[in-house]
């Protein structure tokens, strides 16, 4: 389930990566400390486009199975609730592996397009 959340939470990132605009990260804080996150530059040229491009359909892969599956588990009974909850994440991890990521490199991207303006940007427009 923890792998299941860390989706979620890395596709809820992104998705609001498409609502902000890019100008108000600019001047906050990363929530890493300094020494955890990539410095800008390096992490955009570890990155690569194909990486990138896997990431941004893992996104869009990932949200729409995301909104499918918050509407079953609302809908279910509670007994299965644990079976969806399962399914939802095979399902998930399945969008991601499909792309060519591991579940590990999707959570990375999303964490340094969250810190990185450049990442962030490149992703955005691979998104749009």
């Amino acid at each position: 389930m923890k792998s299941t959340t860390a989706l979620c939470a890395m596709t809820l990132a992104a998705a609001s990566l498409l609502v902000l605009p890019t100008a108000n990260a600019v001047g906050q804080t990363p929530a890493t400390p300094p020494s955890a996150s990539p410095s800008p530059g390096t992490a955009s040229e570890s990155i690569s486009d194909k990486k990138l491009d896997a990431a941004a359909a893992a996104v869009k892969n990932v949200s729409a199975l995301k909104d499918t599956f918050d509407q079953r588990l609302a809908q279910a009974p509670a007994g299965d609730k644990e079976r969806l909850a399962g399914e939802a994440e095979h399902a998930m991890t399945k969008a991601v592996t499909d792309q060519g990521l591991s579940v590990e490199e999707y959570v990375t991207i999303m964490r340094v397009a969250q810190n990185d303006p450049i990442v962030r940007g490149k992703l955005i427009e691979r998104l749009k």
